[in-house]
């Protein structure tokens, strides 16, 4: 079956060497892996739909994988004729066949990278992989390097245990799978890596391959469309998810692995329970900013849900626990605490007094943990009751209000242990227990709020106006400073109840009430977006003051577009030069600096050479003002929006700006690329922390002076070109909604904030993500490479001699190579060719010679990128990498060609069904019309069929991108 399967589809195999002949190795499991998902499911296919569309998408593929291997645009043609023959049902059919398929090949692609892995460590042997040293942190091979540095064992040990890497997911929307087919693809993940395990019977192998094929035909069989947006809720508990499934277990299973790697250099000592190694926040529910749909009732409702959630993943744990602790000997203290509970009689439900009485006065752990976990119980329970109700009748005392009480009764247990000689029964479930009720708290992430500076303005503009003082919107910024600064030093309210709000008022100074209501460690930062001014940080100050606040955010403004970055340290030394609020931080400060406004403002390159010399500066004012600076990093998941590999990310940082305190957003699609499976949440925290720890005890080279020099010309120049043609060219905006899906990527309903700022405007008021999303799908790329080629253009010719100091900088500099790596990147999944055809399809005729124009431009940045880096073709370095993205290849062509049709006959007034004989099984038995095909969505506007049809082809494409935004 396998082979007659796949004898039309061009073998995999060969394809692959073909590729890059000599490169693949004998035990290279890819072909394999790949093989086998798409014999289940051409297998599957073929069951459901019959013989016929089988053979229809293999035609599909042997035409697509023939434009590749060419770039013979009659092909795009030839498939495109194919494709609009059918009728709808088919075409949904095909489409979400193209989809699947891509899926499949991520799975395949993530196995054998994990196989890979462990071959490394089993063979303690290097290969050439994008999950080798180069774009990996392994935490063992961190810490030895250090000792080769000449760094003593204690020195890295103490450097370990005082750093801080925050991890904050955000619920951006760019996650375009939904969750019931991520546990899915988790499933067939699971099956794959299990049919290669070593020493498998035939039984098992037959049973999983059964397995196997049932996961591929549910996921094919699971509608992939969101026919409804998420709520900010529905976000926020996918989110959770994932501390149930991988973070919460994940997180002591690291810590005992950093445990071992110290105990091999040396270090006897294990981490310490509460070193703040790995922390993590959320923004699901907390982040306002332009998204109306997060109201304070929604920030309410997650930190109670989060709570409960917390209270009852610790609940489903401590009777395991308490049953290993059934020790008889214990210290003292822990003696009398255990005799003063059993002594006690106040326990509120029957059900543990019969517990009580059941626990021997022989097994004191077990009776100072039964208590903990009636008050587990009871801390579940008083959240799900205030969540429901909004009041609970549960009191105080019978419940856990901070992590303190909680922690108190468990390092009573462990140093009792310790105490009576049982220091490696200590050092077992109990500390892994005590691990993570220092990570995750009673509130299981800290939740972020985050508005715009704009809506606080609002809020002050009215309260002056009616205290009769004047506009605050009109006054200067030293007016606005001195008043605040003024307000904050005094103790009278100012404002009461009779204020006139607006609902937009009302809804901020809600936000601060609900923070004032709710336990303060279910919060984290205040973050002010489209901060400029210090005023912005102190109106959130007076603001949280005003409102009751017993225990305030720290306030973080960030910093997004080009000139606010400039400004930034300007703007920070100001707020650090007034008394009271260097009073207020303490010595701390958090800044925050936006990776996807400011490459959409500038472009890649300008931006990341900003961002840089930003951190720069914002790191010198610091340190003159004597304060400690934490750099929060908004990344994105794609390039353009300051994505890539994490430990590149990281070490290509400016020296000293990380100093052991990080944090950094994991958003949509990257939280599943991050903690989807225990193996990918382990090499995330391993990422983070073994490359935070070689930052900062092994800083990179900073730039020549020269080197310096060189990138602010450039930086000006890719300036001035990317906003000639993204800002200035009157044709820009026209042919950017043409040429691209941006219009209907609302329909994919993959978030809940909304894809404008504002209604209405051109690309200022449209968000980063639909505008990276629109050029990745037609795979152009434009906002990642734009200004790249007219920035090198320039210097090189200007002096032939810059070229050598360009390749100097990229073979010496971090940060130079990352950034363009990363564009070579872009370029290997780029093709203007399919990009000619969205042109070609949807561009009016006058419109046509801009995207030529933009075409020839896209060419001469790829040669110039390739000049700069020595290399003769794409990703040269990195043959493994290029030959998975050539693989994918074929599927993503069908599925652009498809989908450029498909928006060809939406967009046509004069549409026509041009159909040609049912070839799906399933619809030709029902014989149903057309319109019944697409009864998930009978409320389009398009004909029928073509909604489904085109949003199919956007969420495969992402899936062959592995970006969305």
């Amino acid at each position: 079956m396998a082979a007659r399967n796949l004898e039309k589809m061009a073998s995999i195999d060969v394809q692959l060497r073909l590729l890059a002949p000599g490169k693949v190795s004998e035990d290279d499991k890819l072909v394999e892996f790949d093989a086998l998902l798409l014999d289940r499911f051409l297998d599957i296919l073929q069951d459901l739909h019959g013989e016929e569309i089988r053979e229809f998408v293999q035609e599909c593929y042997e035409v697509a994988a023939e434009y590749d291997g060419k770039r013979d645009t009659e092909k795009l043609e030839e498939l495109g004729n194919m494709l609009t023959s059918l009728d709808p049902g088919d075409s949904i059919v095909v489409t979400k066949s193209f989809s699947n398929m891509l899926s499949l090949a991520n799975l395949a692609e993530e196995v054998q990278i994990a196989y890979r892995r462990r071959i490394k460590k089993l063979k303690k042997g290097d290969f050439a992989d994008e999950a080798s040293a180069t774009t990996e942190s392994d935490i063992e091979e961190t810490l030895k390097r250090l000792l080769q540095l000449k760094k003593s064992p204690e020195e890295v040990f103490d450097a370990l245990k005082n750093q801080t890497v925050d991890l904050v997911l955000t619920a951006h929307p760019t996650q375009s799978v939904r969750r019931s087919l991520l546990q899915k693809f988790g499933r067939i993940r699971n099956c794959l890596t299990q049919l290669y395990a070593k020493d498998i019977t035939p039984d098992d192998k037959q049973e999983l391959d059964e397995a196997l094929q049932r996961e591929i035909q549910a996921a094919f069989r699971t509608d992939e469309i969101r026919r409804t947006p998420p709520t900010p809720q529905d976000e926020m508990r996918a989110g959770m998810s994932y501390f149930h499934e991988t973070i919460w277990k994940g997180v002591p299973k690291f810590l005992r692995r950093v445990d071992t790697a110290l105990k091999n250099i040396g270090i006897d000592e294990r981490v310490p329970y509460n070193a703040p190694l790995i922390q993590f926040s959320s923004w699901m529910g907390g982040d306002r900013d332009g998204n109306p749909r997060v109201t304070p009732e929604v920030t309410r409702d997650v930190c109670l849900l989060a709570r409960m959630m917390a209270a009852n993943l610790y609940f489903s744990q401590i009777e395991d626990l308490m049953f290993e602790l059934s020790m008889w000997r214990c210290n003292e203290e822990l003696r009398i605490r255990a005799e003063e509970l059993q002594s006690s009689s106040k326990r509120d439900a029957k059900h543990y007094i019969e517990f009580w009485k059941q626990i021997p006065p022989t097994e004191p752990y077990r009776v100072v943990l039964g208590d903990v976990r009636d008050k587990l119980y009871n801390t579940r329970e008083h959240a799900r009751q205030l969540l429901s109700n909004g009041v609970s009748d549960i009191p105080d005392n019978a419940v856990f209000t901070n992590v303190d009480q909680f922690l108190e009764p468990l390092e009573l247990c462990y140093r009792s242990l310790c105490d009576c000689g049982d220091r490696s029964i200590a050092d077992g479930s109990l500390l892994d227990f005590l691990r993570q009720v220092s990570t995750f708290g009673l509130a299981l992430v800290k939740l972020d709020i985050r508005q715009e500076s704009d809506r606080h303005t609002d809020v002050l503009d009215a309260i002056t106006k009616h205290l009769e003082i004047g506009s605050y919107k009109e006054w200067s910024e030293e007016k606005k400073q001195e008043w605040l600064l003024s307000e904050l030093s005094g103790k009278r309210p100012l404002f009461g109840r009779d204020l006139p709000k607006t609902e937009e008022i009302a809804d901020v100074l809600d936000t601060f009430h609900v923070i004032s209501e709710l336990p303060p460690d279910s919060f984290g930062a205040y973050i002010i977006s489209m901060a400029t001014a210090p005023s912005d940080v102190l109106a959130v100050e007076l603001l949280q003051r005003e409102c009751r606040i017993t225990h305030p955010l720290r306030v973080v403004p960030l910093f997004e577009k080009l000139a606010d970055l400039e400004n930034a340290p300007a703007s920070v030394a100001r707020l650090f030069s007034i008394d009271w609020y260097r009073n207020r931080i303490n010595g701390k400060q958090e800044v925050m600096i936006g990776y996807s406004d400011s490459g959409k403002d500038a472009g890649r390159l300008s931006a990341a050479w900003q961002l840089y010399k930003t951190q720069e500066e914002l790191v010198k004012v610091a340190k003159e003002f004597g304060v400690k600076l934490t750099m929060f990093h908004g990344r994105g998941g794609t390039v353009g929006r300051g994505g890539g590999p994490t430990h590149l990310a990281i070490l290509s940082q400016p020296p000293d700006t990380i100093h052991g305190s990080l944090r950094v957003t994991v958003q949509g699609e990257v939280i599943e690329q991050s903690f989807g499976e225990e193996h990918l949440c382990f090499r995330t925290l391993q990422r983070f922390t073994a490359a935070t720890l070689e930052h900062g005890m092994h800083p990179p080279v900073s730039p020549k002076p020269e080197w310096r020099v060189l990138m602010d010309e450039m930086a000006v120049i890719a300036t001035r070109e990317y906003r000639s043609v993204v800002f200035e060219e009157p044709r820009f905006v026209e042919y950017f909604r043409l040429a691209t899906p941006e219009l209907e990527y609302g329909r994919m309903n993959i978030g809940s904030r909304p894809s404008k700022r504002k209604p209405s405007g051109g690309i200022e008021s449209l968000r980063a993500i639909p505008w990276i999303f629109a050029w990745t799908q037609t795979r152009f790329h434009l906002p990642v490479w734009l200004g790249f080629g007219a920035a090198f253009r320039h210097v090189i010719e200007k002096d032939v001699k810059n070229l050598h100091m360009l390749q100097e900088m990229y073979n010496h500099w971090p940060f130079f190579r990352v950034t363009l790596d990363l564009v070579e990147m872009v370029f290997a999944k780029g093709d203007p060719g399919i990009a000619a055809l969205y042109d070609k399809l949807l561009v009016s005729e006058e419109l046509q010679p801009f995207g030529q124009q933009l075409r020839s431009n896209y060419e001469a940045t790829k040669r110039l990128l390739l000049q700069v880096a020595g290399h003769k073709d794409i990703l040269e370095g990195d043959p493994y990498l290029r030959q998975r993205l050539r693989l994918r290849d074929p599927y993503i062509t069908t599925l652009n060609v498809c989908q450029a049709y498909t928006l060809k006959q939406i967009r046509d007034s004069s549409f026509h069904v041009k159909v040609r004989p049912h070839l799906s099984r399933e619809y030709t038995e029902s014989s149903k019309p057309a319109a019944e095909l697409v009864r998930l969505n009978p409320k389009s506007e398009y004909a029928p069929g073509l909604e489904d049809t085109v949003i199919l082809t956007m969420k495969g494409i992402a899936a062959g991108m592995q970006n969305t935004g």
